[in-house]
């Protein structure tokens, strides 16, 4: 995978997560390309006062973030960058998108965007510390922090089989981090849809593609942490990665369309009270396997 393949292969699977959704509400495949030609050529609308740079900053980031994160996704023999601190390196840029959904809602100026970005800064700090954890019980069973590293430790047997608790609670997170389904909340109807309620044009086309690269790049983030990688009989390993990355997409694509929306309170308490707790039994299990 090249510098300039990642965008491209992120936008195709984002496009193809869009038509998936697309039918499961019952529309039609094509109709998100309908809605990218729109967008394309609806003109700006304008709050009055808006801090243009800040929310230039904000969209272009939320595209950003995700293609970053990308860089150290094996999706097939070898990542873009293969960084000794990859695992690392993939949580930070998505945490980067925190500050992009507070500088979209708050440059706009206006009420509900503010409002939606504060969910998701809540949000966010209610799914990173599990998160977190489930990605360090990944390190700690390969030995590394090199994504590359975590594949070559699962050629006997897949982490997903004797983490599934970290593999649970990293589906959950993977929701939370792109807002998407349950934890569609920082872009909820009852604040008239949250931090995209004032874009329009392209600026809202960037971030709807934006948020699909983000849900794409965690699902293709779970091949190589849980799922063996591009190991599998027969196929390539790009097709084994491809194959994966698109079973995981739809099962979250699926659960947007089966699990209601969760308020914010619960799911902080939740995650506080049972996702946390979780997530350091299952990292203190590996930890007595490993050592």
């Amino acid at each position: 995978m090249t510098v300039l393949a990642l965008p491209l292969a992120l936008m195709a699977l984002g496009l193809a997560t869009a038509c998936l959704d697309a039918v499961l509400s019952g529309g039609r495949a094509s109709a998100p390309f309908g809605e990218v030609a729109r967008l394309l050529v609806r003109q700006r609308r304008r709050t009055p006062l808006p801090d243009l740079p800040l929310l230039r900053i904000g969209v272009i980031s939320l595209v950003a973030a995700p293609v970053l994160a990308g860089i150290v996704i094996p999706l097939g023999d070898s990542p873009v960058a293969d960084l000794s601190v990859g695992i690392v390196w993939f949580n930070a840029m998505e945490v980067c998108v925190w500050g992009s959904l507070w500088l979209t809602g708050w440059s706009v100026n206006s009420v509900f965007p503010l409002v939606g970005a504060y969910r998701f800064v809540a949000q966010g700090l209610a799914y990173e510390l599990p998160h977190m954890f489930a990605l360090i019980t990944v390190a700690l069973g390969a030995g590394s922090m090199r994504m590359s590293d975590a594949v070559q430790a699962q050629q006997g047997l897949w982490f997903v089989v004797w983490m599934p608790l970290a593999f649970l609670i990293y589906l959950v997170s993977a929701l939370a981090m792109a807002f998407w389904g349950p934890m569609s909340q920082p872009l909820g109807a009852d604040i008239a849809g949250g931090v995209p309620a004032e874009l329009s044009g392209p600026d809202r086309l960037l971030f709807q593609a934006g948020r699909h690269a983000l849900l794409v790049v965690a699902a293709a983030a779970a091949v190589p942490l849980f799922l063996g990688g591009g190991a599998g009989p027969v196929l390539p390993s790009e097709v084994w990665v491809l194959i994966k990355t698109m079973a995981v997409l739809g099962l979250l694509v699926w659960i947007r369309h089966r699990v209601p929306a969760v308020r914010m309170d619960r799911f902080t308490q939740v995650s506080w009270l049972v996702l946390i707790p979780l997530s350091l039994v299952q990292l203190l299990v590996v930890g007595v396997v490993v050592l």
